[in-house]
């Protein structure tokens, strides 16, 4: 960056000094056309040029040497909040807090995901005469910072099926909610995505209404109180709560986990096929450890029902899984594979993370099986991927055992 840049900005930073202060430096002249703004700088001690007395005008300019020019603006109380934001890094490097002022100059930030998906299986489901679904989804994040310490998120989701004939499409303002600390405690409240029971939410991954608090940095301590919210293939709840532990020991973590979940009223079998709402209690343990860029995972987790429709149903599962490297958005031509071995009794899980459609298919009847899948960053913040998944219904529920379901999954997805 060259100085005659810091000298046409000399307005904007709004540097106020002496007109008729000596001019310190040789190589800057009465008659120079930029004699009046190093004039101010110079007086207002925001440039001292170098030992020898020039001011080196031509001269590239590190981003550190302009960290130092920002700097003193700031403490002269030049209005210069996009350039501290600019260079945040090297004032931090300086000792100057900058956090207040990035988040004045970006108050509000818009963020996006585009998802196209294909989805193929070996039956009829759904209430659909077909074997497929495909979806485009869009969503846009709105954050705005509060204050030093809180920001409010907001998400807003549009959803078009791609199959249907009569080109059906939904618009939901899906998640609002607050983050923040109190003193030590990171507090979140609204409606957000709660992920639970590890991976991609072996017990639970939907949208909730609810109070979340975490304590502690190297062991970290959870508890939330709220509401699944229901969605088309959620399940109905009343309110729920869970209490969460986890830290790591080298290459090492730990996690366990106890939830508890009122009045659940199960899917299965693509409709309600429980006849009654019961409560479930359910708790996790769970471990992982990294090779590098390979790692091992393992949970188990254990609930209280073992009857549905007064017929016995598995009370426990578990998880095994094994993942290498992973696609990361921000850098093009990153790539994953994974593979996951399930087997869960119906009891412990309320709306399971995965792509396929556990919730309608297996809901009150458990399930069992394995998946494979792969992702890969196309390029800079498009990633694609692709996961088979063939599972079994895991017991049987008034006399019904749904067939198995084999599962083709693709999809891209593009972020902004």
């Amino acid at each position: 960056m060259k100085k005659s840049l810091v000298l046409a900005m000399a307005m904007a930073l709004g540097v106020t000094a002496s007109a008729y202060a000596a001019n310190p430096f040789s190589d800057v002249p009465a008659g120079h056309w930029a004699y009046d703004s190093v004039n101010k700088l110079a007086a207002a001690g925001i440039v001292d040029g170098y030992g020898n007395g020039t001011f080196g005008g031509d001269r590239l300019m590190t981003r550190y040497e302009m960290a130092q020019i920002v700097a003193k603006a700031m403490a002269k109380g030049a209005n210069v909040d996009r350039l501290a934001a600019e260079f945040a890094d090297e004032l931090d490097s300086l000792g100057v807090r900058v956090a207040a002022l990035e988040k004045k100059s970006d108050n509000v930030k818009i963020t996006g995901q585009i998802r196209a998906h294909y989805e193929s299986y070996d039956k009829q489901r759904l209430g659909k005469n077909t074997n497929a679904t495909s979806a485009l989804r869009s969503r846009i994040w709105l954050t705005g910072q509060v204050n030093e310490d809180w920001k409010y998120t907001g998400m807003l989701q549009n959803e078009q099926d791609l199959l249907d004939d009569q080109g059906k499409e939904k618009t939901d303002f899906q998640r609002a909610f607050v983050s923040g600390r109190i003193g030590g405690i990171k507090v979140e409240a609204g409606r957000n995505n709660t992920v639970l029971g590890g991976g991609v939410g072996n017990i639970l991954s939907n949208r909730t209404d609810a109070v979340k608090l975490g304590f502690g940095k190297d062991v970290k301590f959870g508890l939330q109180y709220g509401r699944v919210n229901p969605g088309s293939d959620a399940p109905k709840t009343d309110t729920y709560w869970a209490a969460t532990l986890g830290g790591k020991i080298g290459a090492l973590g730990l996690n366990a986990g106890y939830y508890d979940f009122d009045n659940v009223y199960k899917l299965g079998n693509g409709g309600y096929a429980a006849k009654g709402r019961q409560d479930d209690k359910i708790w996790s343990i769970g471990a992982d450890y990294s090779f590098g860029d390979l790692v091992l995972d393992a949970t188990y987790l254990k609930s209280d029902v073992d009857k549905i429709n007064g017929s016995s149903v598995d009370e426990d599962g578990y998880v095994i899984g094994l993942t290498y490297k992973g696609a990361k958005a921000a850098k093009a031509g990153s790539y994953g594979i994974y593979a996951k071995y399930y087997e869960q009794g119906a009891g412990t899980y309320i709306h399971h993370g995965m792509n396929t459609n556990l919730a309608n298919d297996f809901g009150t009847y458990g399930f069992k099986g394995f998946m494979v899948g792969a992702n890969y960053a196309l390029a800079k913040n498009i990633v694609a991927a692709v996961e088979y998944s063939d599972f079994d219904a895991k017991n049987t529920v008034d006399g019904v055992k749904p067939k198995s379901d084999k599962t083709i999954w693709s999809e891209v997805i593009f972020t902004f």
